[in-house]
């Protein structure tokens, strides 16, 4: 019997393999079309989609095959290559959104592994960049679908394969820049109202002291007004 241990590696390396050609789908597909035809490659999309399903999913895997014989019966294979993009942004806006209909979402879950004592604040920027990426795919699923059937094959390839990770890159150094300055306002709002607390606290202080002057100074007035 195979140790488990000894499998590990190479079932990763095979997951990361996966995980590069799905980034890179646009680009395989560019190049290997020409050379293959559409039939193999969307043979094997959907061989991959159903071995990735969870286990206990995989028996929805099987509304693939009507599809693919959908496709086969209109001579679409090439668009069932091309709407790749599309199921994928649909897939994490479904993801996403989800989060937002039963908290807590994707990204809070993420913030808390590092800090998981989250103010309320914080869980209301995780919301709002949540929203944002929702946004994201809503717009680049409808580019991705417009270029499936619209666009040559090199226009699909470059912008789904290449322009969108461009894209997803300015929205996380952008998303990086806005949380930078949404911590610097929350620790300055926090000074401040540090500040503020100390200073009622030192106001409450003089108080004290005033009216303890004033019960000092009431006191030989009393003692001379008993001694008369």
């Amino acid at each position: 019997m195979i140790p488990t241990a000894s499998l590990n590696g190479p079932r990763r390396l095979l997951l990361l393999a996966l995980g590069i050609i799905g980034l890179l789908w646009p680009l395989v597909v560019h190049f290997l079309l020409p050379h293959y035809g559409a039939w193999p490659l969307l043979i094997g999309l959907a061989a991959v989609a159903w071995w990735r399903l969870p286990p206990s999913q995989r028996r929805w895997g099987w509304l693939l095959l009507p599809l693919l014989v959908l496709l086969m019966a209109t001579g679409r294979a090439e668009l069932g290559l091309r709407l790749w993009p599309v199921v994928v942004n649909l897939g994490l806006l479904l993801l996403f959104s989800h989060g937002l209909r039963h908290p807590p979402t994707l990204i809070e879950r993420y913030a808390r592994r590092q800090e998981p004592a989250l103010p309320p604040h914080a869980v209301r920027y995780t919301r709002r960049v949540t929203q944002a990426w929702c946004v994201f795919f809503v717009i680049n699923g409808s580019i991705a679908l417009a270029t499936a059937i619209y666009a040559d094959l090199e226009t699909w390839a470059w912008y789904n394969g290449g322009i969108v990770y461009g894209l997803m890159l300015a929205m996380f150094v952008g998303e990086w820049c806005i949380r930078q300055r949404v911590k610097r306002r929350a620790e300055a709002g926090l000074e401040e109202a540090g500040l503020e607390e100390a200073g009622l606290e030192e106001a409450g202080l003089d108080d004290e002291r005033q009216n303890e002057d004033l019960d000092d100074d009431a006191r030989p007035a009393k003692v001379s007004h008993d001694v008369s």
